[in-house]
């Protein structure tokens, strides 16, 4: 160890209650300058790499960030411990649209826009913000106990990443799969800038179908249309209908009259129109919705464009030139209206796109953009999925998600009208327009032999950048790069389902397109974390839960554990207060049952922990239980079955470990025998240990803080060597003697709590074994029984007689007889239950009268009904025992 890392020695004696807070610093601190968590230092051992899901840098982390990088927690410390060289690259995203409009909205506060600072200055502004949140996801990280490699952090904006971006776009530029053109995309008027298509929400909007009647400009008559967007009829260039609709072929190649504008516009026949629907006859907007734009293609028909950037009117909407969009709207119905050409205005729900990122309703908007030509890419995807050597989805389910998307793709529009991200690497003479793409300006400078170049405004989407995270972040494209060798492709990627088409999909085409691998093996999908009503959290709803409140309240451990553990893949998750505090309470647990073993572990060392030779019945018993739950653990994190991974730790640490096996173990400790005192101490040391390191990768705090204090070999548990299942511990023959054992005593409480005698009364207790071998473990064990059945007289017999009055209860291999007269005063039980039998009596009459109350049951709600009956049936199966007992007694 450095000097740095060198640690206090430590008291053996822990407070009586932990500290998480106190903790939580601590360890961060020292597994950072102990440099545990850097990767590279086991060159001999396979690799293990995740790179992070990198969040945003607007602002901070939320509870799915905490699901998100939890499970990649476990998953690295699992490994790490398992002797893999892990991995765990961090990163952040800078998020152009998200983060732009977050500190235009900062500046619009200050009374300024982006204009009035221009470009270089509002990106300054900027980079603060990035650097500001940049600290604070670092620090809620630290806190959350993150087990990330620091020093190879990346960022989307970084140099390292901004070559990669450009290499890809030249590369996919120069193969005719990135091009410019005029197309339809969806306009954010907000953000004033082009969006993809699943950068767009659908809501079901309540709105009105308007029903216009266009004139034919010979006066025979007029054909009717239907639209939503009235406002959109300014730019219409044509009327379509089918070529085979009977009532429109005399129609077909006639001109009308555009209602207000009065341009004439032709009717044209297509395929596109369905005749079954409305009027058969729909209006032609190709600058202004995309299955119109594709329509006016196909016949040349003019596409003008009504609306500018803002949403507002432009001079080609004449006298509405300069009204935004929805006022627009109102006057034009109404100006349709004096016309009479609106006929019918209808009621109309219908779905209307909305932006992810600003909630502005969306604008269909012709506009020069750059797009990637996806069918090439996608198809070589989907043949690796078919084929076989795709991706592994976790559920599998996901992988029907992710072909549907990519078999269904258009291509994607990557330009962005921000100033926030990686600047489109293309150049333009400012004197006659030619156009060259190229790494950088001095290129392009030689590749058109001019000067007088201007670099396009735009910036690529943000997803272009994120697409190649997992193998930019490892030094592509350069080819020499160690990292990239050693750690790519990745080991699994760990995200939720709702970006599978925004990201997981865009990783694999690029990671095939320009690795010739897929990036990942592994794909686990977890679901969203909502309230406890199952609602999505959100600002709106005031829902939200902040991770560092819960850290706060009950410790990152508790957090972490309940997170992880309270659903299964790729299903969505509530989160309620009182999991926390379940899982808080394990801990203290964890904390109680180790500073027992501890007080009864002074002078033990670590070289004199040895579980071979001679070992109690409960000692071997624990070490198969633990064996079996390190083999099952391991199993289960491999299979990302986190939830019953914590239903198996569990069960073990709470009921085997702590209720049973430390119980048993006084018996030695407190004992007169100091070799099964020695021995019983090994095994406690052994099992804590190991236990330890099996929940280290769910609550790495508290089991650090906990195993340092053990006698240990190791500087920490996050390099602690993981558990390994060993055939030579397996005693089955233990396990059966305890079964019966912890049956007998479970059954022998379960009495003295039904006739009310506490455990600190000795009693009479006949064992009758089933036969002469379980006879034998009885007898073995018979110190046990009596001692946590607290026996005055024990009688272990096969062929006793059984009394005539006494408490029974069967367990698998023997039977029980407790007799009354050694138990109770029997008078004094007939008359305490006679009292209670009354009770019982007036609370059933009492509830059978509010029943039999016809105005109570006519007003009362059904819940309420129902949770009185439910009391009836309760009462009267507590006084059918207590009758049933008295007749016992009785008899």
């Amino acid at each position: 160890m450095t000097e740095k890392q060198t640690q206090q020695p430590l008291s053996a004696e822990m407070p009586t209650t932990y500290d998480p807070k106190a903790a939580e610093q601590k360890w961060y601190r020292y597994w950072l300058e102990g440099g545990f968590f850097k990767a590279g230092q086991k060159q001999d051992a396979e690799p293990f790499t995740i790179v992070i899901p990198p969040p945003n840098v607007t602002g901070m982390l939320h509870l799915g960030h905490a699901l998100d990088c939890t499970l990649q927690d476990i998953l690295i410390r699992t490994k790490r411990m398992q002797g893999y060289d892990t991995l765990w690259l961090p990163g952040t995203d800078h998020a152009g649209i998200a983060t732009q409009t977050k500190v235009e909205q900062k500046l619009r506060e200050e009374g300024l826009s982006r204009y009035d600072l221009g470009r270089e200055k509002f990106l300054e502004q900027v980079w603060q913000w990035k650097d500001k949140y940049a600290e604070s996801i670092h620090e809620q990280w630290a806190k959350m106990g993150f087990s990330l490699d620091y020093s190879r952090e990346r960022f989307t904006l970084d140099e390292g990443l901004s070559k990669a971006v450009r290499e890809v776009f030249v590369k996919l530029y120069e193969k005719g799969l990135i091009y410019r053109g005029k197309y339809i995309i969806n306009w954010d008027p907000v953000a004033r800038t082009a969006l993809s298509d699943i950068e767009v929400e659908y809501k079901e909007v309540n709105g009105h179908l308007y029903h216009l009647q266009y004139p034919l400009k010979d006066g025979s008559g007029s054909i009717t249309v239907a639209t939503t967007r009235p406002e959109t009829m300014l730019g219409d260039t044509a009327v379509a209908v089918h070529p085979k609709d009977e009532r429109y072929k005399d129609l077909i190649g006639k001109t009308l009259i555009l209602p207000i504008i009065g341009r004439e516009i032709p009717v044209i026949a297509d395929e596109y129109v369905d005749k079954e629907f409305g009027s058969g006859a729909v209006k032609i907007t190709p600058a202004h919705d995309p299955n119109d734009f594709e329509v006016g293609l196909r016949h040349q028909l003019p596409q003008i464009t009504v609306m500018d950037e803002g949403g507002k009117m432009n001079k080609d909407a004449g006298k509405y030139q300069g009204m935004d969009r929805t006022e627009c709207r109102k006057q034009i119905v109404k100006d349709l209206q004096e016309l009479g050409v609106l006929i019918k205005i209808e009621d109309h729900v219908h779905q209307v796109g909305h932006s992810e990122r600003t909630g502005a309703v969306i604008e269909p908007y012709l506009s020069t953009q750059w797009f990637v030509k996806m069918k090439p890419l996608a198809e070589t995807a989907i043949a690796a999925q078919k084929s076989g050597n795709g991706v592994n989805f976790v559920p599998d389910r996901f992988e029907k998600t992710y072909l549907h998307w990519i078999e269904n793709v258009r291509d994607w529009c990557i330009s962005r009208q921000l100033w926030w991200g990686h600047r489109i690497p293309a150049w333009y003479s400012e004197e006659t327009g030619e156009m060259v793409v190229a790494y950088d300006e001095a290129e392009a400078r030689a590749k058109l032999g001019r000067d007088d170049l201007k670099q396009d405004e735009d910036v690529l989407d943000t997803w272009f950048s994120s697409a190649l995270w997992p193998f930019s972040t490892l030094g592509w494209p350069d080819g020499a790069s160690e990292d990239l060798k050693r750690y790519f492709p990745t080991s699994v990627l760990v995200t939720g389902y709702d970006i599978i088409p925004f990201w997981v999909s865009r990783m694999i085409f690029t990671g095939l397109e320009f690795t010739q691998t897929i990036p990942f093996r592994d794909t686990l999908i977890h679901g969203l974390i909502r309230d406890s009503e199952g609602r999505k959290m959100s600002k709106s709803l005031g829902n939200g839960v902040d991770p560092l409140e819960v850290i706060e309240k009950y410790g990152a451990d508790a957090m972490r554990y309940m997170l992880s553990t309270s659903s299964t893949p790729g299903q969505d998750l509530r989160f309620h207060w009182e999991r926390v505090e379940q899982a808080r309470n394990f801990a203290n647990k964890i904390w109680n049952a180790s500073r027992f073993a501890l007080m009864n572990l002074e002078g033990v060392k670590f070289e004199d922990i040895d579980i071979s030779g001679e070992l109690s019945t409960a000692d071997r018993w624990i070490l198969h239980r633990f064996n079996e739950t390190t083999r099952e653990v391991t199993r289960l994190i491999d299979a990302y079955e986190f939830g019953e991974t914590g239903r198996q730790l569990y069960n073990f640490i709470w009921d085997d470990l702590c209720d049973w096996y430390i119980e048993f173990a006084k018996l030695s400790l407190y004992g007169e025998d100091a070799a099964a005192k020695r021995k019983t101490q090994s095994v406690l040391a052994y099992v804590l240990d190991r236990t330890l390191r099996l929940i280290h990768p769910f609550m790495p705090f508290i089991s650090e803080e906990i195993w340092q204090h053990l006698p240990h070999d190791g500087e920490t548990i996050t390099l602690a060597e993981w558990p390994k299942y060993d055939p030579a511990l397996e005693a089955p023959d233990a396990v059966q003697e305890m079964n019966l054992l912890v049956d007998m005593i479970r059954s022998v409480r379960n009495i003295r709590a039904e006739v009310n005698v506490p455990m600190s009364k000795k009693i009479e207790l006949l064992v009758k074994p089933a036969n002469s071998e379980l006879l034998d473990i009885a007898n073995r064990n018979a110190h046990y029984i009596s001692r946590f059945c607290n026996t005055s007289r024990l009688d272990l017999s096969i062929e006793a007689a059984v009394p005539d009055k006494a408490m029974t209860a069967v367990v698998t291999g023997a039977e029980l007889y407790l007799p009354l007269s050694g138990l109770i005063d029997i008078s004094q039980e007939i008359a305490r239950l006679e009292k209670e039998l009354d009770h019982l009596n007036k609370e059933v009459e009492r509830v059978e009268k509010k029943l039999g109350n016809e105005g109570f049951v006519s007003k009362a709600p059904a819940k309420v009904i129902e949770e009185e009956k439910a009391k009836m049936a309760d009462y009267a199966e507590k006084r059918d025992k207590v009758l049933a007992r008295i007749s016992e007694l009785k008899a």
